[in-house]
């Protein structure tokens, strides 16, 4: 097994996989200039074949099951051990996709729950910086009583009793980020 390159940032990322074709590329969620799953959907647009295991300290369920549904053959934490990662590594170059039980356990807990629209996203997103309902509506193009709609929804879906309960699961679940 031989490291062929490496990146720092999703620009560099996407350059360094096109000219080294790795066989297993490792792929952080959160670089400085993007997000990893644009870097994910970047190299599967132009290599459907690319086989890339994002690595990441991200443990929420919303932001594994973006990689996965986005085509990552695995998911692996930074906390796991080396042996686990080599592992991984080679199953990954062999064909087979890989989640650890500890993340698949992760996503475990929240199948069969609704997902979040993307408007909700972009409203509980709003809601996160401290924009006011009428701001919300006025940024997005919509009416305030759709706001709160959303409001509700929002709070319907994550099982939460108010704004900051929604924020905090949803925060902890990677479903949004400040």
């Amino acid at each position: 097994m031989h490291m062929v390159g490496t990146a720092s940032t999703a620009a560099e990322a996407v350059r360094q996989f096109s000219a080294l074709h790795p066989n297993v590329m490792l792929l952080d969620l959160r670089l400085p200039d993007a997000s990893g799953l644009v870097v994910l959907r970047t190299i599967l647009g132009h290599s459907p074949q690319a086989r890339v295991v994002m690595l990441t300290t991200y443990a929420g369920d919303f932001e594994i099951q973006q990689a996965l549904e986005c085509g990552a053959y695995g998911y692996m934490l930074k906390s796991c051990d080396h042996d686990e990662l080599v592992a991984v590594i080679r199953a990954v170059h062999s064909g087979r996709k890989h989640v650890p039980s500890e993340v698949a356990q992760t996503l475990a807990q929240h199948i069969g729950t609704e997902a979040l629209t993307e408007r909700e996203v972009q409203v509980l997103s709003e809601v996160a910086q401290g924009t006011r309902n009428q701001d919300i509506a006025r940024r997005l193009s919509i009416s305030q009583d759709t706001v709160k709609s959303h409001l509700r929804h929002i709070l319907d879906k994550l099982g939460a009793k108010d704004r900051a309960q929604a924020l905090a699961i949803a925060i902890r679940r990677g479903i949004i980020r400040l």
